[in-house]
């Protein structure tokens, strides 16, 4: 019997609900798992509201770390008691599940399983945003806003391994903290401070060569404001809002930017994009480049106050639920 999270309607976190499941023996291709760490992402929440349409009654959550425990016919690439990750595919709010072979991913030894449940979303978004979408090169300026957050600490790390100059923003004098341990280069405290007119004043007036920026609408004006001219602004999430209402003739005026809406299953679409991208965020993770920072656990039934503290903005770092 597996218990599982459960939304019959889009809104708050109040309509998670938890139900008991007799999961089916696994079919040809499929694989039976029981999750041993499960990750938090806005997303998660973007699907509880509405604000990225599923299909209900749904389950949530698309990261997590589990145990094999049967496999059904014809699956080769692993066997009963194998660790593994897997993402993409909406219902890691559970205790067991049943995936097809091809959404699960063998952990190496180097990754624990806590590890790997607050990375695999984040880890393979901080990868494809840095160097596939963003190229970054060693000595640009960047900024990354909500730095101390768990995909804002692995981007600086993963910046500041490449040498870049990291301005992160963040809110607290705790996530500044979090934020220069990671590797800031500046800090800049948003609540209180003019984000871009502090960006200009730390790189001399010329702007940023990138921004990250997973807020959504209520950094988008400060965004345009701190990119140098023919910058790119990479807006990757909405933990605001969604940028709305913008007129391309805006990214003339400000200095002929550059504006992109990724999305990481676009970066992740083939088998050869997920080895590329899987493969370089387990060597960043595994050698200890890029460290992951748990900052907060729940019990797997208490996601809804979970997804409390990440709307308001009270977590720091990745965030695990605990079956």
């Amino acid at each position: 019997m597996a218990r599982v999270a459960q939304i019959t309607e889009f809104g708050g976190p109040e309509n998670i609900r938890w139900i008991d499941v007799d999961l089916p023996a696994p079919g040809a291709g499929e694989v039976h798992v029981r999750m041993t760490a499960v990750g938090l992402n806005y997303i998660d929440t973007y699907h509880r509201t509405g604000l990225y349409p599923i299909e209900l009654p749904s389950g949530l959550g698309i990261e997590g770390a589990a145990v094999v425990e049967a496999v059904g016919e014809g699956v080769t690439s692993v066997q009963p008691g194998d660790r593994v990750a897997t993402f993409g595919l909406i219902g890691a709010y559970a205790t067991e599940r049943v995936l097809p072979e091809s959404a699960l991913v063998p952990l190496p030894d180097s990754i624990d399983d806590e590890t790997a449940a607050a990375i695999m979303v984040k880890g393979c978004t901080a990868e494809f945003l840095i160097e596939r979408c963003g190229k970054v090169q060693s000595g640009w300026p960047v900024l990354v806003h909500a730095a101390a957050g768990g995909t804002g600490l692995l981007l600086v790390q993963w910046l500041k391994h490449l040498g870049a100059h990291v301005i992160g923003t963040v809110s607290t004098e705790e996530k500044a903290a979090q934020a220069k341990a990671a590797g800031a280069d500046d800090i800049i405290f948003y609540l209180k401070e003019d984000t871009a007119a502090r960006v200009r004043e730390i790189t001399d007036g010329a702007g940023v060569r990138v921004v990250f920026d997973g807020v959504g609408m209520a950094t988008w004006e400060s965004s345009l404001d701190s990119c140098g001219q023919r910058g790119l602004i990479i807006s990757f999430g909405n933990a605001d809002a969604p940028v709305t209402g913008v007129g391309l003739g805006i990214l003339a005026a400000k200095g002929s930017l550059h504006v992109t809406r990724p999305t990481l299953f676009d970066y992740y679409a083939t088998p050869e994009d997920s080895q590329q991208g899987m493969g370089r965020l387990f060597e960043m993770v595994g050698s200890g480049t890029v460290k992951v920072h748990i900052g907060q656990r729940y019990p797997l039934e208490e996601a809804a106050q979970a997804h409390v503290d990440l709307e308001s903005r009270k977590t720091v770092g990745a965030t695990i639920l605990q079956p």
